[in-house]
């Protein structure tokens, strides 16, 4: 039997995008290791697909899309810690873009998910 989170194609997505930064982040190399900063990326991008998986398991819609918010909102701390790693030239402009493209489409997702939970039947 498999847990209700894990038939979201959100939720498969997140995670995937979560493996593929934290690979990303094992390859940073700088002068002066920012651990604090890493482990931060780390948490916020493990955050969306966890929020999700979260919001799945408790009792209400409006609790589920409340987890949804902070999902969206760790995918944004996601892109803006990013965009730091590609100024201090952490990770590539080409890593970064590719980041970006799945972070829209997850956004995206979210946005219709939240959207869906929202609309009065």
């Amino acid at each position: 039997m498999a847990f209700a989170f894990e038939e979201l194609q959100v939720y498969r997505k997140s995670l995937d995008f979560a493996a593929k930064i934290v690979k990303a982040a094992e390859e940073i190399s700088s002068s002066r290791k920012h651990y604090r900063i890493i482990e931060q990326l780390e948490a916020a991008c493990t955050s969306i697909a966890l929020n999700i998986a979260e919001g799945k398991g408790r009792y209400s819609k409006k609790e589920f899309k409340h987890y949804l918010y902070i999902a969206r909102g760790s995918l944004y701390e996601t892109l803006a810690l990013l965009d730091l790693f590609k100024q201090l030239g952490w990770i590539s402009v080409e890593s970064f873009q590719n980041f970006y493209h799945q972070a829209e489409e997850i956004n995206r997702m979210l946005s219709g998910l939240i959207n869906s939970l929202t609309e009065t039947r």
